[in-house]
């Protein structure tokens, strides 16, 4: 506990994603209280065609009232 899985599109160097999960790391033991042992971070690429339906979809659609922060976006919304 806790574990964060962060999905993004691919592109991203290791040292890139590397420096994201220190600092995602560091932010839950400072704010949460918790020993950095006990922090796990995923890291997801996920294509942009794929992005509407393996990620918004499930994760922010169907997940809405779990979510602290909504993106400015929607993929099926040809407006945005």
């Amino acid at each position: 506990m806790p574990h964060v899985i962060v999905k993004w599109y691919p592109g991203r160097s290791q040292d890139q994603k590397e420096a994201l999960a220190r600092a995602i790391t560091d932010d839950i033991v400072a704010i949460g209280g918790c020993a950095e042992r006990s922090v796990s971070v995923a890291i997801e690429e996920i294509t942009p065609e794929d992005w509407p339906e393996a990620v918004y979809k499930p994760d922010i659609l169907g997940k809405e009232d779990t979510l602290v922060r909504k993106p400015g976006y929607n993929p099926f919304d040809e407006t945005t």
